[in-house]
């Protein structure tokens, strides 16, 4: 896959006086059913998360509260992605290197995976990662 197959995709925001409401269905608003979810919350301010790839996982990214920014990088091309909004997400494919930064105070990152953790999906060295890329 390229970065190219990586995108935002927007969620359904239903208004409302009262406070707004969005959701996400696995496998209509997101192309994968669910497996995992977790969140990234009282990052330092300075502080990276991420620095890796995965080799099969597909992921949703939202930014549920503040602000960062995502960075993708296919082992060609890197995209930088500011998330801001909680009705917005970006769909991460397999293999793409990606890590996040500049996270504003009281941000949190929802993140939704389309399986459970399994350490031997990670690649965690981008020289292992380049290496993966130029094979296939």
């Amino acid at each position: 896959m390229s970065l190219s197959d990586c995108r935002v995709i927007e969620l359904p925001k239903i208004a409302d006086a009262r406070g707004n409401l969005t959701f996400v269905e696995g496998g209509n608003h997101i192309p994968f059913d669910i497996k995992r979810v977790y969140y990234l919350y009282d990052v330092p301010g300075g502080a990276d998360r991420g620095e890796h790839a995965h080799k099969a996982l597909h992921q949703f990214v939202i930014c549920m509260s503040g602000s960062f920014d995502m960075v993708l990088d296919d082992g060609f091309e890197t995209q930088r992605f500011h998330l801001n909004r909680s009705y917005f997400g970006v769909y991460v494919c397999p293999m793409m290197w990606r890590y996040l930064d500049n996270f504003s105070s009281g941000s949190v990152c929802m993140v939704m995976a389309s399986a459970p953790y399994d350490e031997s999906d990670y690649i965690r060295d981008r020289a292992e990662f380049i290496s993966a890329v130029a094979a296939s």
